[in-house]
């Protein structure tokens, strides 16, 4: 099996992002998977187009996209990514799109197709907080969820993707009193922990993941 793990570069004025910053550290082999290192722009459709072009360079049979979710005190697997984008800041490119689709021509939404029960139990395993979240946000972590979804259904179908959401960094931290951080050595541990639960379930658990609002 081959696992594309994608991370993006820093963005809103951080020098660092964790997400890229994991996924550097991740081993070249999980659980006999080959991991497949990807920095991505955070740019709406930029973002896009370099995941499309590795899938097509290097044929992964998952895309697992690493993003920063500020103030979350939990690694979170996402659920679902909607056609949307609803930009609060400009992206790396300066644009601050509001109100668009994602694609013209695709569905509301789409639901990650990896185990993400299996992922947050296997994660809570080594003590690390974990939980499913049901919103990607409406910035490039959501344009990446569903976009990656769509270029799978469209171009690569039976092929699998979906998205983790990490907390900040201590270092990102130090001017924000009373966030949330999680180390990177922790978050590493985290993903790797994930990426295990991928490669080996066969059919996700049946357990709770909800919310009441």
């Amino acid at each position: 099996m081959k696992i594309l793990v994608t991370g993006f570069d820093p963005f809103g004025g951080d020098k660092i992002n964790p997400a890229i910053e994991s996924v550097k550290l991740l081993p070249d082999e999980i659980a006999g998977a080959q991991i497949i290192k990807l920095e991505i722009p955070t740019i709406c459709h930029q973002s896009l187009k370099v995941i499309d072009e590795a899938i097509a360079k290097y044929d992964p049979d998952v895309v697992l996209s690493i993003g920063q979710a500020g103030g979350r005190t939990a690694i979170t697997v996402e659920r679902i990514g909607i056609n949307i984008d609803d930009c609060r800041i400009p992206d790396n490119a300066g644009q601050q799109i509001i109100d668009e689709p994602v694609f013209e021509d695709g569905p509301a939404a789409y639901f990650s197709n990896l185990p993400i029960k299996a992922m947050v139990a296997r994660i809570c395993e080594k003590n690390i907080p974990a939980a499913v979240s049901n919103t990607a946000g409406t910035f490039v972590c959501n344009h990446v969820l569903y976009g990656v979804r769509h270029i799978i259904e469209t171009k690569y179908p039976g092929k699998r993707s979906g998205f983790i959401h990490i907390p900040f960094l201590p270092e990102q931290v130090i001017e924000r009193a009373n966030t949330a951080s999680m180390s990177l050595s922790t978050i590493v541990e985290g993903l790797c922990a994930a990426i295990e639960a991928i490669v080996d379930t066969k059919e996700d658990l049946k357990v709770t993941g909800g919310a009441t609002h």
